[in-house]
């Protein structure tokens, strides 16, 4: 029996480059890992909207939403404690943005740097 992984495993740069099948399910899985990511955080932002300024649930999504993509608050934030939330969640959605964008990216960055190798050798 195969045992799944969280994350693809890349080929070594003595193997052959990936056909195009298992390159398009490696992009499925990153892109599938990238929004479960950005859908935790966006879980955390909105619970912590929801706690410490008691906002609805559609507020509070509205807040970690456009936090999460980088637009910053829409309701004003009245607490002390809602104010060091906003920014602890603001620097952490910048991490998460990188996150994501690693993810979505590595299955690609790995294809240009194998080919590259690839092509490098036959000189």
């Amino acid at each position: 029996m195969k045992k799944m992984r969280l994350l693809p495993r890349f080929e070594h740069k003595t193997e052959p480059i990936a056909p195009p099948g298992v390159f398009a399910v490696r992009l499925l899985r990153s892109g599938a890992l990238a929004f479960l990511v950005a859908l935790a955080a966006l879980s955390i932002g909105m619970l912590g909207y929801h706690i410490t300024e008691r906002l609805g649930w559609v507020d509070s999504f509205l807040n970690a939403s456009m936090i999460l993509g980088g637009m910053g608050p829409v309701n004003e934030i009245h607490s002390t404690a809602g104010k060091i939330f906003a920014g602890c969640y603001a620097l952490f959605s910048g991490i998460v943005f990188l996150v994501a964008a690693g993810l979505l990216l590595a299955p690609v960055f790995h294809r240009f740097l194998h080919r590259f190798h690839m092509e490098g050798g036959k000189k």
